[in-house]
């Protein structure tokens, strides 16, 4: 009896061990993760091989095989970016990793939904890694979360004469989304092992990943690699990290200086002179220091040194705007959304006044007016911010979502508006860029940490908008579970889930119709109204 009882305590011991550190095998090799409660993760995976040397701006390369079990407990290196204040993430070129959430009892033919989240940071910072952006909420509804890092600033978007010559069969130009690519057909390859469907992939990004959504939507080589789209606060317009020409300056009265010109513009920085082979090997010799530059887009000149994501032609062929006017997107469910008050000041328009503001509207200066401040009595920062929230996020999302409808795609539509009372004294004219990220992932104590336990109410509308997501994730429609009815969008009708100031989940016809429909308009006076163009 002693003996059983011994032998029964020492399986339990065992097996525990072994659930605490599952392994699993996958095409490169084993890993090691960690299971805490009801979630396991593995973290720091390699879907692509290191991008250095002779790989610098060259598409992703395939992983080479390890032998034995390889730890994936930890995050590895995010990709080279600028050092914010307080930063102590580590970087490193070598930084081509996902990480990966799921249900601990998530076996290989379990066919769960999988989101794939491509993170914010204007091309030029923020990662895959991080409490904010960790899936045990989406795991715990039954969801795998897959979160990646793909190359930034230079490393990531950039273009040179010898560049586009060197290796003709190969794509040049934005290699951030050959990254992301690069990822979702790993993940396509092996995502059954951890339980997923690759039959059931949803794509979803914020700010820069929002925008990455939209191009995605519109590269041919990303056909097939996912079935559903979400891009929060990601634009849609031409002109809002959209797609530089790679080589034809004044081509785009938004992007009138090429790629190939910028790359040219960085390499005179640092003495490199010349456009052949040689000048390409000394670039190739910079360090990432120099590289990144300090993560500026301008030298003292004002000569611009940092392109943004690179039209080519080859791999980017269109613009996602384009792409959408003419029914060429992918075919799948969009989910799409701002902010009610995304950034304020001067980062579309460089007004200082209302009258300068409206005024830059010509014909449409009464509609604008009067869509924007019908009384007259709204103050100019109120105005402004609601214009650059309109330009940037607001308007393209409807003109997205309408041409997802034209396509007969279930396209659902939301506004967040919360702002937290502590806050709304800072944020006066609505939620800023990014508020609904902590929502969507339900990660509120990460966010917030010290500064203060959410409420109750909060947790709540963390827990419906993380169900809205996980719903869609699993069938194309956010509906069910008992939460308040989102309504399909619908271009006569336009229903909306308009997140409110106080946080209630209501859905109403769109509140800012006058002001799309004034800005729909006003696109024909877009560099005028746009005074940062093609940022």
């Amino acid at each position: 009896m002693k003996k059983s009882i011994l032998i029964s305590f020492f399986f339990r011991i065992v097996f525990a061990g072994h659930a605490q550190e599952p392994i699993l095998k996958i095409s490169s090799g084993s890993l090691r993760g960690a299971t805490e409660g009801d979630v396991t993760s593995f973290k720091g995976i390699p879907f692509a091989a290191p991008p250095v040397g002779e790989f610098r701006w060259r598409p992703p390369q395939a992983v080479k095989p390890w032998e034995g079990v390889r730890n994936a407990t930890e995050y590895c290196a995010d990709c080279p970016q600028r050092t914010w204040p307080g930063s102590t993430a580590k970087t490193s070129e070598d930084c081509l990793f996902l990480n990966i959430w799921k249900p601990a009892d998530a076996v290989k033919g379990a066919k769960l939904p999988v989101m794939v989240w491509l993170h914010g940071g204007g091309f030029t910072g923020g990662s895959g890694a991080g409490p904010g952006s960790t899936g045990d909420a989406f795991a715990n509804q039954g969801v795998i979360l897959t979160t990646i890092n793909y190359r930034l600033g230079r490393l990531g978007h950039f273009a040179f004469p010898a560049l586009s010559e060197e290796h003709p069969e190969e794509m040049k130009g934005s290699y951030a989304y050959m990254d992301q690519i690069a990822a979702l057909q790993w993940i396509q390859d092996n995502i059954s092992e951890f339980g997923g469907d690759p039959d059931n992939i949803t794509i979803f990004g914020f700010s820069a990943g929002g925008v990455a959504v939209h191009s995605l939507l519109s590269i041919p080589s990303a056909k097939n690699l996912f079935h559903k789209a979400i891009s929060q606060s990601g634009g849609g317009r031409d002109g809002v990290l959209t797609g530089r020409p790679i080589d034809q300056d004044n081509a785009d009265e938004l992007y009138p200086v090429s790629a190939e010109t910028i790359g040219i513009n960085f390499a005179k920085r640092y003495g490199i002179e010349g456009t052949g082979k040689d000048a390409l090997d000394q670039l190739r010799a910079l360090s990432v220091d120099e590289i990144l530059d300090g993560g500026q887009e301008n030298d003292s000149t004002g000569a611009r040194t940092y392109s943004g994501p690179i039209l080519d032609g080859e791999l980017v062929v269109e613009t996602a705007e384009t792409a959408y006017q003419a029914g060429r997107q992918a075919k799948v469910p969009l989910m799409i959304g701002s902010s009610s008050g995304e950034i304020g000041g001067g980062f579309i328009n460089a007004s200082q006044t209302k009258e300068a503001l409206f005024s830059q509207f010509g014909d449409l200066e009464a509609e604008a007016k009067a869509a924007y401040d019908p009384d007259g009595n709204k103050e100019f920062n109120e105005v402004l911010t609601k214009f650059t929230t309109d330009w940037g996020w607001g308007e393209p999302a409807r003109m997205s979502a309408r041409a997802f409808v034209e396509e007969n795609q279930p396209v659902y539509v939301w506004q967040f508006g919360y702002v937290p009372p502590a806050a709304r004294e800072r944020s006066p004219y609505g939620a800023g860029h990014g508020s609904e990220t902590s929502f969507v992932f339900n990660t509120l104590n990460a966010r917030w940490g010290a500064q203060g336990e959410p409420t109750e109410d909060e947790a709540e509308l963390a827990r419906i908008m993380n169900t809205y997501w996980a719903n869609f994730a699993k069938t194309g429609n956010p509906n069910g579970n008992n939460l308040p009815e989102w309504p399909q969008y619908d271009i006569q009708q336009a229903e909306i889930l308009n997140i409110t100031l106080d946080g209630n989940v209501t859905s109403t016809p769109d509140p800012r119709k006058a002001r799309f429909d004034v800005l729909e308009k006003a696109f024909k006076n877009r560099t005028r109204l746009q005074t940062r163009l093609g940022f």
